[in-house]
């Protein structure tokens, strides 16, 4: 007994003089915002005018590595590191406050070139002091301009009417108290160099793919927030990404690119040797066969949007349009404001918008998170419930009908959030294996009496009009189309075509949806800034789509071949070992 009190004293002792474990250097920062934050809630204010009744500090710090090369070499290795901070002042109250109401900022004046305005920069070096400084610089002037826009929106009250005068102008939100585990940033800039240099080589043996470029980024986040509110939040998000990209021109001059994408949240998923092989020889086939392709006419009929495909078409055609702040402007043509628990979509649709989620069909979601960028956590949210309108994407701008947020207020850099997509899952009670949903195109083909239909597996450069200034539409580049013969099923590629459409129309002639969903991941742009997102979908049939001839130019290819085609075939350079 005696043995075992004398062992236990010693390990204590041990443990006393042992170092103490070194502190997260992120919470010095965090502690560093707060303390600037209550300072300027305590003491800032102008004689005779509001203080602020809520502040709210964003500091992202940027990291990332970016290889990047064509034709065999590296033509880019960089390292970066940023960081930029965002502030928001509200004066007034949360029934009404300086901000509007919709996704706009305030003006821009044209005597703002003659004032001061401090820039977004905050230190890279963990320095409390100059962390304030660069706070305390980016309060001021935003407290100053909050007062401005308070009484110049108090003034156009008198004169403008306001459709929703009861909407609050803020939503308020509980706290939230989180620190994430940090994540570590692991980058082989020698591999990926290699790797790089040999894709690219293996492009070289196709003298009709012109011009190679291929990119590989390693991207991490790590995101401050504090706010008057009492949240304090600290969160990490690390993003690896390749992009092999290759051009041609067909023979009437039409000039064709082509992509593979892969992302994923560690090393591990990104792709291997022998992925990145395959994936560049299927990029030069498939552009090669694009070159030899014919031009097709303007269509309208029956389609297969195959599951990237129809995620485009669901985040351009729906997604954009259910957007909180969208339903507050009045320049915004609002397709679905009002339409809450009604059907606007066929009864077997159903979609929802999940951040919680991180993986799905065995690949890690770009659009995933626990918190968005008003410290407010994410949370699924139903859209769409069997056809019927349920919900928008809201931060924490109200709106008619939606007073608070669900978790979906997102930015970038110091852009102003906005309600934003994450996650968006498309899910259909009316599903079959896709054999029996291309026999049932070719069924829907004949009934209309076509002489073919269409599938489309592939749209790349997505875009929508949700203004009132033009017309409620949407378009995609559908890069890889194949006419499929009414009689015999036969695929044909052709090109020189893009989706386009108007949502409410194109949404409701969806018929049925394959067994099988798949992820598209990518970025997303809009007012609040590029954010990356990802949609889950199902292929769907629809019973009518409309294609375009795209805007095409008419050059010539490059006079002489390729310098390495002059002379004589390429062999690919040899795999190098990865490095331990």
């Amino acid at each position: 007994m005696l043995a075992l009190t004398e062992m236990l004293r010693c390990l204590l002792v041990l443990f006393m003089l042992a170092p103490p474990a070194p502190a997260d250097p992120r919470l010095e920062l965090l502690s560093a915002m707060r303390a600037e934050l209550d300072r300027s809630m305590t003491r800032l204010k102008l004689p005779g005018y509001e203080p602020p009744y809520f502040l709210g500090y964003t500091v992202r710090d940027y990291e990332s590595y970016d290889v990047g090369g064509k034709f065999g070499a590296v033509y880019q290795s960089t390292r970066n590191r940023v960081r930029q901070a965002y502030v928001e002042v509200r004066v007034g109250d949360y029934g009404f406050d300086n901000t509007a109401n919709d996704s706009t900022e305030p003006p821009f004046e044209i005597d703002d070139f003659e004032k001061y305005s401090p820039g977004p920069e905050a230190p890279i070096d963990n320095d409390p002091a100059a962390l304030r400084g660069s706070l305390w610089l980016l309060t001021d002037y935003r407290y100053k301009r909050a007062l401005a826009a308070l009484h110049k929106k108090r003034g156009q009250r008198a004169t403008t009417v306001v459709e929703d005068e009861q909407v609050p102008s803020f939503a308020r939100a509980p706290a939230v108290k989180h620190l994430d585990p940090p994540l570590p940033l692991k980058f082989d800039a020698a591999l990926w160099s290699d790797r790089v240099r040999r894709t690219t080589a293996l492009l070289k043996r196709f003298p009709e793919v012109f011009d190679v470029s291929m990119k590989v980024s390693a991207d991490k986040l790590t995101r401050y927030l504090v706010n008057s509110e009492g949240s304090s939040i600290v969160s990490e998000r690390v993003l690896y990404s390749v992009h092999i990209e290759a051009a041609a021109r067909a023979g009437d001059g039409m000039y064709l690119e082509h992509s593979k994408s892969f992302y994923g949240r560690t090393p591990e998923e990104m792709p291997t040797d022998a992925q990145l092989e395959k994936a560049a020889t299927e990029l030069a086939a498939e552009l090669r066969a694009l070159r030899d392709a014919p031009m097709f006419d303007p269509y309208t009929g029956p389609a297969i949007l195959l599951p990237q495909a129809a995620g485009v078409f669901f985040h351009e055609a729906l997604g954009h349009r259910l957007e909180g702040e969208r339903q507050n402007d009045e320049k915004e043509g609002r397709t679905f404001k009002g339409q809450l628990g009604r059907t606007v979509l066929p009864p077997f649709v159903t979609v929802l918008d999940d951040p919680t989620q991180a993986r799905a069909a065995g690949k890690s979601l770009n659009g995933h998170y626990q918190y968005d960028d008003e410290g407010v956590a994410a949370r699924p949210v139903p859209l769409i419930d069997h056809g019927i309108l349920r919900n928008y994407l809201m931060s924490r701008t109200p709106i008619k009908g939606a007073l608070s947020s669900n978790g979906h207020g997102r930015s970038e850099a110091t852009s102003k959030p906005m309600g934003r997509m994450g996650n968006t899952v498309v899910r259909s009670d009316k599903v079959v294996p896709f054999a029996k949903l291309k026999q049932m195109l070719l069924e829907e083909v004949r009934r209309q009496g076509k002489p073919f239909g269409l599938m489309v597996s592939d749209i790349t450069g997505g875009s929508t009009n949700t203004t009132n200034y033009d017309y409620q539409a949407f378009k995609g580049m559908a890069r890889l189309v194949y006419k499929v013969d009414a009689k015999t099923g036969k695929e044909t590629l052709v090109r020189g075509v893009e989706f386009v459409g108007t949502p409410l129309s194109e949404l409701n002639k969806i018929i049925a949806a394959s067994d099988s969903p798949d992820v598209f991941n990518g970025f997303c742009g809009a007012e609040s800034g590029f954010i990356p997102v990802s949609t889950v979908a199902p292929a769907v049939l629809m019973r009518e789509i409309e294609l375009q001839r795209t805007k095409r130019g008419l050059e010539r290819p490059p006079v002489l071949p390729s310098p390495w085609g002059d002379a004589g075939p390429v062999k690919p350079a040899a795999p190098a070992k990865p490095q331990q």
